[in-house]
């Protein structure tokens, strides 16, 4: 039933892509030789297919949708790279005649102010996701550091460890809060227009739906990043296990479900949880390899948020011009 409903509202948004192709009946001016006229339907053709930016941007949306659901940062970098050609496909939209023509049209209406809104508060989720991978960067090589320089000794990187432990707690805070302004934001998708014409709420529910594609993808690099929500050492010493004691083929598939951040954050809550303990170095050797694969993992997320956040900037500008005209 899902996909039939949602075959049906592809169906009726390719009807009025069509509809508005159309070319509208034309007013005649009022003359002494035809004082009733007024308007004049012209023999038309109908076009054959809708704009090609139509269709591509209901594939890349698709595919966005289908991209699987893991917490692994390569899937993630895979899902921004996806929602950065989903971007890029609205982008080019707006500049159409027919879309910048409705905005101007409708400019002081309140869906196209949430529109602008929105636009903004997805640039600031941007700006606070390069925050928190930045800030765990650092702490990720200054812990690598003092690895490096104080190897086999496991007392002393302790207070290196409590001091990444307590900044990954404040970047965890931060997303947390940021999430709840994520969920508010879900809310607010559904943008107020319901008396418009149908070519109008095919443009809305196309910038509706990449602003919610947008809004699940953040939701799921913030997760990413955050890791585990509760930083016990009995459950980091279990993650840890697990992906330590398990066959191979099931570590894997274990492992493709847990994002790098997590696994560094169960690694080193270990150490600590351990500290009277024996201490080898086949686990220091597991902890700075799982360092660092965080360290690349973050590099690839700062590239593809980097990437994003120009594309949202451009779309806003794009916006800002036809809506200043």
């Amino acid at each position: 039933m899902g996909q039939s409903k949602a075959k049906q509202l592809q169906i009726a948004r390719l009807i009025c892509v069509f509809n508005f192709f159309l070319p509208k009946k034309k007013k005649m001016a009022v003359s002494p030789l035809n004082p009733k006229a007024s308007y004049h339907a012209r023999s038309i053709s109908l076009p054959s297919r809708p704009h090609p930016l139509i269709p591509e941007f209901d594939e890349l949306l698709c595919r966005l949708r289908a991209s699987g659901v893991t917490s692994s940062s390569s899937s993630i970098s895979h899902k921004l790279s996806g929602l950065r050609d989903l971007h890029d496909c609205v982008d080019n939209l707006l500049l159409l005649p027919f879309t910048q023509q409705t905005l101007t049209q409708c400019r002081q209406e309140q869906w196209v102010n949430e529109l602008l809104d929105g636009s903004l508060r997805l640039l600031d989720i941007c700006g606070m996701a390069m925050d928190a991978l930045l800030q765990t960067r650092e702490g990720a090589y200054e812990l690598q550091s003092s690895m490096r320089r104080r190897r086999g000794s496991k007392n002393g990187i302790s207070s290196e460890v409590e001091i990444f432990l307590t900044s990954r707690k404040k970047v965890k805070k931060a997303i947390q809060k940021a999430l709840w302004n994520l969920k508010g934001m879900e809310k607010d998708c559904r943008f107020s227009a319901l008396d418009k014409d149908a070519e109008t709420l095919s443009l809305i529910s196309i910038l509706r739906e990449v602003k919610t594609a947008t809004l699940t993808v953040f939701e799921a690099l913030l997760s990413s990043i955050a890791g585990a929500t509760a930083g016990s050492q009995r459950s980091s010493w279990s993650l840890v296990s697990k992906l330590m004691q398990q066959k191979r083929v099931a570590c894997e598939e274990a492992e493709a479900n847990i994002s790098e951040f997590e696994k560094v954050d169960a690694a080193l809550y270990t150490i600590l949880g351990n500290k009277n303990k024996s201490f080898n170095s086949v686990h220091v050797d597991h902890v700075h390899n799982e360092v660092s694969k965080l360290e690349s993992s973050i590099q690839d997320l700062e590239e593809g948020i980097e990437f994003l956040s120009r594309r949202l900037i451009k779309t806003r500008v794009s916006l800002l011009n036809t809506l200043s005209y």
